[in-house]
């Protein structure tokens, strides 16, 4: 799942440090691919330290429960064989983008419908002390932090979540996010189609679209 997918699951607790958590894996991600941590056993005498550590848990039990769900299965396999003759002849890989597509949709879905907003989510992020996130990267094993808290800044403060509740943004976000692993992903045919079939995609997923966070909230509350 994606950021607000993520956040949707607590957007009614007020730890900051926690809600950073959940996120905390994918920022870490998109600032640099090959940082890898695994602090899931962590444990640490500063409580807002813990808080980012149980954050990031929750986040690896979201992703799996979504990532077996027959929802992931079905739509993000739909939405390749739909994207695959739309995007012939671009070096992105059909499955990539019918993984990534369906989770842009249900971040947007969330947004559109009012289930959440972004500024909730920012302020959040905004609430943490850089202090108590550079304590939890340093104890997780990362050397360095310079390169994420660069990514993170810019993140804050571009704002660019907001985005996602512009239904016809739905393939720039796309092509942002393969532009990380390809330089030039899409031409603007390629984009206008892709934005065609996503919002057809985005209204078939409307009516049930809710479905798939009860079903992960199930499983969460029993675990």
């Amino acid at each position: 799942m994606n950021f607000l997918s993520h956040y949707y699951f607590d957007r009614n607790i007020t730890d900051c440090y926690f809600i950073l958590g959940t996120v905390l894996p994918d920022l870490l991600k998109n600032a640099d691919k090959s940082i890898i941590l695994h602090p899931e056993k962590l444990q640490h005498p500063n409580s807002q330290v813990n808080s980012i550590i149980a954050g990031w848990n929750k986040h690896l039990d979201v992703d799996r429960y979504f990532h077996s769900s027959d929802f992931f299965a079905t739509h993000s396999h739909q939405l390749k064989k739909i994207l695959t003759p739309v995007i012939e002849g671009s070096p992105v890989k059909p499955f990539f983008l019918g993984h990534i597509a369906v989770e842009l949709i249900i971040d947007n879905l969330l947004l559109t419908t009012g289930k959440i907003t972004v500024d909730d989510f920012y302020a959040h992020l905004k609430g943490c002390d850089n202090a108590i996130i550079e304590e939890f990267l340093t104890v997780a094993g990362l050397k360095d932090c310079t390169r994420f808290f660069r990514f993170y800044e810019g993140f804050k403060s571009a704002g660019y979540l907001h985005t996602y509740s512009e239904t016809t943004q739905i393939a720039y976000a796309l092509k942002r996010i393969c532009m990380r692993v390809w330089d030039n992903p899409f031409t603007a045919e390629h984009e206008a189609r892709m934005n065609e079939a996503l919002i057809a995609y985005r209204e078939l997923l409307l009516p049930d679209f809710m479905e798939i966070f009860q079903e992960i909230g199930g499983k969460l509350a029993t675990r």
